[in-house]
């Protein structure tokens, strides 16, 4: 059979449906390629995170609820004299207001030294029980729960006190400042 040169010869229409068929058409251009999306507007906001949990105060640090704020003081005796008061009303459960028995448990002496404001910057063992070693932490404590102590500012420096602690059998105190 003669082949002729029309049959040699393809048409261009007949191309692209036949390279399509066979499963590789020409390929378009790439499309350019889309610009990157524009950031979206920054809105302050402000979110209300739950509050982180409150640390457990120790002893120590558990204030009595109703302890009316601190007087200023101008002399080392009202200082020494608001200090035992605080303590009593910081310690109810802890101290007693009766006359000292005649047989104490222990004796505990602290000299307290405190910032302008009257809070604790310091304390210094005096004098540590000899019976019930327990009770000396038990005064410091005492201290911490009375804190301010007033604003000392008017007050000559050094601004500190020392406070005996009058244990009785009970393991409770007495400020001796206040005997």
């Amino acid at each position: 059979m003669p082949i002729n040169d029309r049959s040699r010869r393809v048409t261009p229409w007949l191309i692209v449906p036949l390279l399509a068929a066979c499963g590789a058409a020409p390929r378009a251009p790439a499309p350019a390629p889309s610009p990157p999306p524009a950031p979206a507007p920054v809105v302050a906001t402000t979110l209300a995170a739950a509050p982180a949990p409150a640390p457990q105060p120790s002893a120590a640090s558990h204030k009595p609820q109703g302890m009316p704020a601190p007087k200023p003081v101008r002399t080392h005796e009202d200082l020494r004299r608001q200090a035992a008061e605080r303590l009593v009303m910081a310690n109810p459960e802890r101290s007693y207001m009766t006359p000292a028995p005649s047989h104490l448990l222990t004796v505990v002496v602290l000299d307290v030294e405190v910032k302008a404001d009257g809070s604790v910057r310091k304390i210094n063992v005096i004098r540590p029980p000899k019976f019930g070693p327990e009770t000396l932490q038990m005064a410091i404590d005492a201290v911490h729960r009375a804190a301010p102590f007033g604003d000392v500012r008017r007050m000559p420096e050094p601004w500190k006190f020392t406070e005996t602690f009058l244990f009785d059998e009970d393991q409770r105190f007495k400020p001796r400042s206040l005997d």
